[in-house]
């Protein structure tokens, strides 16, 4: 998956990254895109955002960036818990680094309330996922860790 943002409400995920117009500042203004509207009522909505993307290139994926271009505007994330996790295999020349600083970036200029110690690197090889889930009980307690924090600062 290109990139995930989970709520925590009632632990939804946003599927509609692919649904998002390109971002443009002379759109940014009622009535907004139906996808978009979506993204922010699911961002007000939820308690705490939990973003899981790859690193591709550099940095965030085209489309992701796209995403969080879209949520600046509307507010909806500005004090909003939010962490990353990223499962960057072992082999990622940086682990995911320069995705990490550019979410910073961009979550830090909207203001969201980055929980540090509920972001974290947790490396998963292809043959730790079974089924789309991820099969190692090690693995699945790290991330169960992450979330945890991410909930208790929420």
């Amino acid at each position: 998956m290109l990139g995930t943002v989970a709520t925590l409400t009632a632990s939804k995920t946003y599927t509609g990254l692919g649904d998002l117009p390109h971002f443009n500042p002379d759109d940014d203004r009622d009535p907004l895109h139906p996808a978009v509207a979506e993204l922010r009522a699911a961002i007000k909505e939820a308690d705490a955002i939990l973003i899981c993307t790859p690193e591709y290139a550099g940095g965030l994926p085209g489309s992701f960036k796209n995403l969080l271009d879209w949520t600046v505007g509307g507010g909806e994330i500005y004090g909003k818990p939010v962490s990353w996790i990223n499962a960057s295999s072992v082999a990622a020349p940086t682990g995911g680094r320069d995705a990490h600083d550019s979410l910073r970036k961009v979550l830090t200029y909207a203001g969201a309330k980055i929980v540090e110690e509920a972001c974290a690197r947790i490396p998963i090889a292809r043959v730790d996922v079974a089924d789309g889930q991820v099969a190692d009980p090690d693995l699945r307690g790290r991330i169960a860790v992450a979330v945890s924090r991410l909930r208790e600062a929420a």
